[in-house]
C-alpha cells in the first residue's frame, strides 16, 4: 500500500515530521517497507540552460556543453546524450552530487582530454523513470537555477507499508490516517457525505440473479448514471498522485475510480452507458464464457465466478476487472458509476481461477466497508461532475446493505491479562472510540460495537489487541519466562532433530548446503517419477517451474551443472527439504539428498598426486550411511539391496530398506539418459533418504550411558576365503559370519573379491576378515579353531559357499 505524505495530510491534521510518522506507523502495526523522499534525494539537482553544445574534438558521440547553472560563471560539461543541443534546458548536477541511478558520487573528470565539471542527467539517472535515451528536456519557461525537485513537484515523499490480510480498513489512506490520529499524531479530518442533486431517475435496470445462500455473492449493487460528461485528462494534482504510487493516469473517469480506491478503500467501476445493452445482470458465470478484460487479455470462465452481464454477454468480472467492451474512453458522454458489495471468498477464488491480481481484488477479498457503498458512489459522482460536467440521476440500489449487529462484552482488564500491558480504563475507552468503535457503559466492563470497516474484530482478544497496538507494543514489559524447578522437555520434535542432524552430518563430510526451488519443469519431474496432474501448478511463476518436485535431486543436479558451467566442476551439494509424491498429506515427505560431481570426494576436493580419482558410488553410499547413523537408525538391521529407481544406473546403485515393505533410500550413479534429459554432463553420484520412513531408534530405559567395557585381552583376527556363486551377495556372507557368536565376534569385513583365472567362471572368491575379542581369558588355539569351523559351517549353510583351498 503506497501513499504520499501530502495525500495523508488531506485526511490527517498534523505537524509531525516524516520521520515521526514513519516511526509511528511501524509502531502501531502498519510496517513501513520503504520511504522514497525524492525531494531530499534530489536536493542538489538544479535546472540549467545549455548555452552551447559543440562537437567533442576527440569523440564522435560526445559534445562539449557550456551550461548556465544560474549561479556564477558558465560550467563546462562533457555530455554523451544524443539530444544535447544549444538552447535547451535540462537538469544539472555539480561535482560532489550522488547520482542515485548510477550509485556514484560525481567528481571533476577529464573525458577524452576535455575537463567536465558536472553532469546533465537523464530521468533514469535520477530514478524518476526508466528513460535513459537522453538527458531530461525541460520546457523553455523552466526557471534556471531552481531546484529541479521543487519545480517538478517531486518533493512529496512516498511511503509504502506492508499490510497484514486482516486490516482491510488500512487499504485506504483515510483508514491509515484514522490509526495515526488514534495514536496521537494529529486529528482525523471528517468529510461530510457529498450531496448529489438528482435530475432524473436512473434508467438502467439491474438484476441480482441469486437465490438462497447464493445471495451472499452480491448483497447490494448501487448504480448511478451521469449524462452529458466530457471525458478527458484528469487534473494535474490527481495525475501526480496516481503516478507517485505507481499507477498510470488514463482518463478522468478511470482516474477517479482509482483515486477513490486508494483514498477511501472503495473500489468502483465505470461503464460507458451507451455500450451497455439491456439490463445489467449480476450472476454466476457459465462454463466456456469469455470476456475481453481491460488489460487486453481474454479470460475464460469455469462457472465458479461472479460476473456482470448484459444482453450481449459478460461485461465485467465482478470485483476484479472490467471488460473492454463497455470501458470508458474519450468518446464517453454518459457514464454508469457502479459501487457494489462482493463476497470476499468468492472474489479471492475468482482471482485465483483467472490468475488476476488487481487493486480492486486486493480490497474486496479482504472485505470493504459495506456502509460506504452508497457514499463511495456519491463521492465518485461529485468528482465526475466536477471534472467532466454532466448531470446525475437518482441512485439505484438493488439488494440490501447488510446490517452490523455484533456486540462484544469487553472487560478492560482483558488487555492486561492477554498482553501484559497495563492500560487504564479511560485510555482504553479513548483508543477504541478514536478507532471508530462504539463503547457503551461506564463500569470496568463495557459493550463494544465494531465499526463497519473492521470485519476482522470478532471478540475480546481483538479489542485487547487494538488497545495494545495503539497504546504501544514498546510499552509491554519484558518479563522472563519462568524456568520452573524441573528440567524442561525437549522443544524440537523428533523430525526436527533428525533434519538438523542430517544437515550437520553432511556438512561435516565436506558437502555444501543448497536451497533449490520446490518447483521443477514437467520434463524434470517426469524423469524422477513425478509429473502427475495433481502436482501441476495452476499459476506457475515460470514455464520451467510448473510442477511440484518429486525429489530433491533434480534441483541439486542442475545446481551442480550450473557450478560446472562457471568453472567449479568439483562440487558436493546437499539439501534437506520437502518432496511431493501426491496431493495427500502423507505424500508430502522430508528428504535428505546429496550429489557429488567430479573430484569432490569426502577426503577432499580437487586434483592431487595422492588423490584417488573422481567421486564414485561408494562415496554416495557412505554419505547416506552417515546420515542414517546420525538419525539413530538401527544400522545392524539395514539391508542394502542392489539396484534402485529408474533414474539410477542399474548396475551401479543400491537401495536401503528394512524388509521389502519399508524402502527409505537409494544411492548410486545417475543414469546417462536422465543426465541427458536434464542437459547435464556426468558422471554424477547421488543419494536420497526419506527421513520420515527411517525407523526411529528404540527408546532408552535410562538417560545414563552404559558402562564402558574394555577387554584386557588381545583380539584375534582370522581370514577366510570362500568360493560362492556370483549371484550371492557379499553382505549375506558377512551377515552369516556375524551370527555365529555375537559376543565373541566383534567385527566382520570384506577385504577382497576375485573373479577370473583359477576359479570357475560361475564362481567368485570373497575374502573376509573376522575379529574375535575375548572378554574373560585368552583364547587357546583349539577354541579359535572351533569358532573358525563354526564360521565356515554357518556361511556354507546360509549361502552355499565353500572354503577356498
Amino acid at each position: 500500500m503506497k501513499f504520499t505524505l501530502s495525500w495523508l495530510k488531506d485526511h490527517l491534521e498534523t505537524d509531525e515530521t516524516l520521520d515521526s510518522i514513519v516511526e509511528a506507523l511501524t509502531r502501531i502495526g502498519l510496517e513501513v517497507e520503504h520511504v522514497d523522499d525524492a525531494g531530499a534525494r534530489l536536493k542538489d539537482f538544479t535546472i540549467a540552460y545549455v548555452i552551447s553544445a559543440e562537437q567533442h574534438p576527440n569523440a564522435d558521440r560526445l559534445r562539449v556543453c557550456m551550461v548556465d547553472t544560474g549561479s556564477g560563471d558558465p560550467v563546462q560539461v562533457v555530455c554523451g546524450a544524443p539530444n544535447a543541443r544549444t538552447g535547451m534546458k535540462s537538469v544539472f548536477s555539480p561535482p560532489g552530487t550522488f547520482i542515485p541511478g548510477k550509485k556514484i558520487t560525481l567528481g571533476v573528470g577529464t573525458i577524452r582530454g576535455v575537463e567536465s565539471r558536472g553532469m546533465l542527467c537523464s530521468a533514469a539517472e535520477l530514478e524518476i523513470s526508466e528513460d535513459h535515451d537522453g538527458i531530461i528536456d525541460l520546457p523553455a519557461d523552466a526557471p534556471v537555477g531552481e531546484r529541479y525537485a521543487d519545480w517538478a513537484k517531486l518533493g512529496d515523499p512516498v511511503i509504502e507499508i506492508n499490510l497484514t490480510p486482516n486490516r482491510p480498513d488500512c487499504t485506504s489512506i483515510h483508514g491509515i490516517a484514522r490509526d495515526l490520529a488514534a495514536a496521537g499524531l494529529g486529528k482525523l479530518k471528517h468529510e461530510r457525505a457529498p450531496h448529489i442533486e438528482a435530475k432524473f431517475p436512473c434508467p438502467q435496470k439491474v438484476e441480482l440473479r441469486f437465490d438462497g445462500a447464493d445471495k451472499k455473492f452480491c448483497p447490494a449493487f448501487a448504480l448511478r448514471l451521469v449524462r452529458g460528461v466530457k471525458n478527458g485528462p484528469s487534473p494535474e494534482w490527481l495525475q501526480r498522485r496516481l503516478t507517485a504510487i505507481g499507477l498510470r493516469p488514463i482518463n478522468a473517469l478511470v482516474d477517479i475510480t482509482n483515486y477513490i480506491t486508494f483514498d477511501r478503500g472503495r473500489p468502483l467501476h465505470v461503464f460507458d452507458a451507451k455500450k451497455v445493452h439491456g439490463t445489467l445482470v449480476v450472476r454466476r458465470s457459465a462454463k466456456g464464457e469469455t470476456v475481453l478484460g481491460l488489460d487486453g487479455r481474454i479470460y475464460g470462465f469455469t462457472g465458479q465466478e461472479t460476473v456482470i452481464a448484459d444482453d450481449n454477454g459478460v461485461e465485467s468480472i465482478a470485483g476484479v476487472m472490467g471488460g473492454e467492451a463497455s470501458g470508458c474512453d474519450e468518446t464517453t458522454t454518459d457514464v454508469l458509476i457502479e459501487s457494489a458489495l462482493w463476497d470476499p471468498m468468492d472474489i479471492a477464488r475468482t482471482g485465483r481461477n483467472l490468475g488476476i491480481i488487481t487493486d480492486a481484488r486486493y480490497r474486496f477479498e479482504r472485505g470493504v466497508d459495506p456502509i460506504y457503498t452508497v457514499e463511495g458512489c456519491d463521492l465518485a459522482t461529485r468528482m465526475v461532475m466536477e471534472f467532466c460536467g454532466g448531470e446525475a440521476s437518482e441512485l439505484s440500489l438493488t439488494g440490501e446493505i447488510p446490517e452490523q449487529n455484533l456486540i462484544i462484552h469487553f472487560p478492560f482488564h482483558e488487555t492486561k491479562r492477554l498482553t501484559g500491558l497495563d492500560v487504564s480504563d479511560r485510555e482504553s475507552r479513548r483508543i477504541l472510540e478514536s478507532l471508530g468503535f462504539m463503547v457503551s457503559g461506564n463500569g470496568p466492563s463495557v459493550k463494544v460495537a465494531p465499526p463497519s470497516w473492521r470485519p476482522d474484530v470478532q471478540g475480546k482478544a481483538d479489542l485487547a489487541e487494538e488497545v495494545m497496538r495503539i497504546a504501544g507494543v514498546d510499552r509491554v514489559p519484558s518479563t522472563p519466562l519462568d524456568r520452573g524447578g524441573t528440567v524442561p522437555k525437549p522443544v524440537l520434535t523428533p523430525m526436527q532433530k533428525r533434519t538438523r542432524l542430517a544437515k550437520r552430518t553432511l556438512a561435516a563430510r565436506g558437502m555444501v548446503e543448497a536451497v533449490t526451488w520446490s518447483f521443477v519443469s514437467k520434463a524434470n519431474a517426469e524423469a524422477f517419477g513425478g509429473g502427475q496432474p495433481e502436482l501441476a501448478l495452476a499459476n506457475p511463476i515460470a514455464a520451467d517451474l510448473s510442477d511440484m518436485r518429486p525429489t530433491l535431486l533434480a534441483g541439486l543436479i542442475t545446481s551442480a551443472q550450473r557450478n560446472a558451467d562457471r568453472g567449479f566442476g568439483d562440487v558436493a551439494l546437499f539439501e534437506v527439504g520437502q518432496i511431493f509424491r501426491g496431493d495427500r498429506p502423507e505424500d508430502q515427505q522430508i528428504a535428505a539428498s546429496g550429489v557429488r560431481r567430479g573430484l569432490a570426494r569426502p577426503a577432499g576436493t580437487g586434483r592431487h598426486w595422492q588423490g584417488a580419482g573422481a567421486a564414485d558410488v561408494f562415496d554416495a553410499k557412505a554419505d547416506a550411511l552417515a546420515v542414517l547413523a546420525a538419525a539413530g537408525a538401527p544400522m545392524a538391521g539395514i539391508q542394502v539391496v542392489a539396484g534402485g529407481p529408474a533414474w539410477f544406473h542399474p548396475g551401479r546403485s543400491g537401495t536401503f530398506q528394512m524388509g521389502p515393505q519399508n524402502v527409505f533410500g537409494w544411492f548410486g550413479e545417475l543414469h546417462p539418459t536422465v543426465l541427458e534429459a536434464l542437459d547435464v554432463k556426468g558422471p554424477i553420484v547421488a543419494f536420497e533418504l526419506i527421513l520420515d520412513k527411517i525407523p526411529a531408534p528404540k527408546p532408552k530405559t535410562s538417560r545414563a550411558k552404559p558402562q564402558l567395557a574394555l577387554s584386557a585381552f588381545q583380539p584375534v583376527e582370522r581370514d577366510f576365503a570362500f568360493l560362492v556363486d556370483r549371484a550371492v551377495k557379499a553382505g549375506d556372507i558377512v551377515k552369516a559370519a556375524q551370527g555365529v557368536d555375537k559376543q565373541l565376534i566383534t567385527g566382520v569385513s570384506v577385504f577382497d573379491i576375485y573373479e577370473g583365472k583359477g576359479i570357475d567362471e560361475t564362481k567368485k572368491s570373497v575374502a573376509l576378515s573376522v575379529v574375535l575379542q575375548p572378554r574373560d581369558k585368552t583364547l587357546t588355539d583349539v577354541e579359535i579353531e572351533a569358532v573358525a569351523a563354526k564360521v565356515v559351517a554357518e556361511v556354507a549353510k546360509k549361502t552355499g559357499a565353500t572354503l577356498r583351498g
